[in-house]
């Protein structure tokens, strides 16, 4: 019989590579904790008209990569392709919003089918910040700060930050009329996608990576000419307040997201670490996403990191710590030793310590390998003379390999290994 693989863009996370993804969820949780951002978890499956709302029908995520079926109950769902719209959602239902300004951040998978690449999975993970009832500008500064300073203490090098501003919805219409003028003027010189979008989401062509394209696009409408003053002024308070953090950046006006509630501040972080520039987080403001929703009018600015590509930018620089290194390999052979050998992995881990017990029954030079590949410093061993003692042999691993080691009770094994 065949054995069972995983679906293509859906990658297991082993143990030997989970040390990493765990450091850089603990320094999020600790950022987050210093700035007073509380964890919200939402369900992975929602109804599909939340993100046809929330995101855009006309984005690629709604229109192309979306995993969506019908229920039992005939009902349309959707595995979430991102969190932000899910966290609105939990907000409005759960009248968060009642209180007060939320201060929220969030973990986990989310789904798109696209062509599974480095970095980027069908199933993908997502750690995300949502400032609800956040309207000034100094919000989005810190908004950005809170991402900037994560990935700085995580050893992130070559960081870089673009920043544009997308204006009200009304400097948007405008410039999408001139734009879309434009696009039509040169569609024949434009990419097959890029003249799909130009009815669709016009303002995604600007985004576009095909070269051709982009060299054409020098000469396209500029958005900040379409800003209204008030937006200008807004913008120019977004760049005061980063400057006053001490955080450069380079304007980019060709930078939009691909999600239609963006509005004002957009923002991308990247890295030049590897080489060629990886965008790792990315985000901006959203004030019209919880009308929109169903919600009261409530401003709000966010952001979201890829774990995928974080990881993989960390571990390819020699980030990835080691697995899990036990204090203690407990070696046993015998139904009493065994036993003793339970007793003893659960009293050093209950200390506070990292015990690894090899219940393999196996030759005791088979077992001592094993515990040499753990890593661990420390071997207590436990065969049939010493279960009727009630002792163990301490044995230094990384000591003369001459040493026979030491026949102690379980206390005095205890008080050498709290010593180190």
């Amino acid at each position: 019989m065949e054995p069972l693989q995983s679906l293509r863009g859906m990658v297991d996370l082993l143990p030997e590579r989970l040390g990493l993804w765990q450091r850089v969820e603990a320094t999020a949780r600790e950022h987050f904790r210093r700035a007073a951002i509380a964890e919200i978890r939402t369900p992975l499956l929602e109804a599909t008209e939340l993100f046809a709302r929330g995101i855009g029908e006309g984005t690629d995520v709604v229109g192309k990569e979306m995993y969506t079926f019908f229920d039992r109950g005939e009902r349309s769902c959707t595995l979430r392709p991102e969190g932000t719209a899910s966290v609105v959602r939990a907000a409005i239902q759960q009248r968060l919003l009642a209180q007060g300004p939320q201060r929220l951040w969030y973990g986990g998978p989310m789904f798109r089918y696209e062509r599974p690449q480095a970095g980027r999975q069908r199933q993908f993970h997502q750690i995300g910040v949502e400032l609800l009832g956040a309207a000034d500008p100094l919000s989005d500064g810190e908004a950005i700060a809170i991402a900037w300073d994560l990935l700085a203490d995580l050893g992130v090098a070559g960081l870089e930050l673009e920043l544009n501003s997308l204006g009200t919805l009304d400097d948007r219409v405008r410039y999408r009329a001139e734009l879309v003028a434009w696009l039509e003027a040169h569609r024949q010189q434009l990419d097959p996608d890029s003249q799909q979008r130009i009815t669709s989401n016009p303002l995604r062509v600007l985004d576009s990576k095909h070269p051709d394209t982009q060299a054409l696009l020098a000469g396209a409408p500029d958005l900040q000419d379409a800003l209204c003053p008030e937006s200008h002024e807004r913008f120019r308070l977004v760049r005061r307040a980063l400057e006053d953090l001490g955080i450069p950046f380079r304007l980019n006006p060709r930078l939009v997201r691909g999600l239609d509630y963006y509005g004002h501040t957009a923002f991308e972080i990247s890295s030049s670490q590897l080489g060629a520039q990886a965008t790792v987080c990315g985000g901006g403001r959203y004030d019209g996403l919880v009308e929109q929703l169903g919600g009261p009018a409530t401003p709000a600015v966010g952001w979201a990191l890829g774990m995928e590509r974080l990881v993989l930018l960390l571990s390819e620089a020699g980030g990835d710590p080691a697995a899990v290194v036990p204090d203690l390999y407990v070696i046993s052979r015998g139904e009493a030793a065994e036993r003793q050998a339970l007793t003893l992995a659960r009293r050093v881990r209950r200390a506070g310590l990292i015990a690894e017990r090899d219940g393999s029954g196996a030759a005791f030079g088979k077992q001592f390998k094993r515990a040499d590949r753990s890593g661990a410093r420390w071997a207590a061993v436990i065969g049939e003379s010493e279960a009727a003692e009630g002792v163990a042999v301490l044995k230094d691993l990384r000591g003369e390999a001459s040493d026979d080691g030491r026949r102690l009770p379980f206390e005095g094994l205890l008080a050498v290994l709290a010593q180190g």
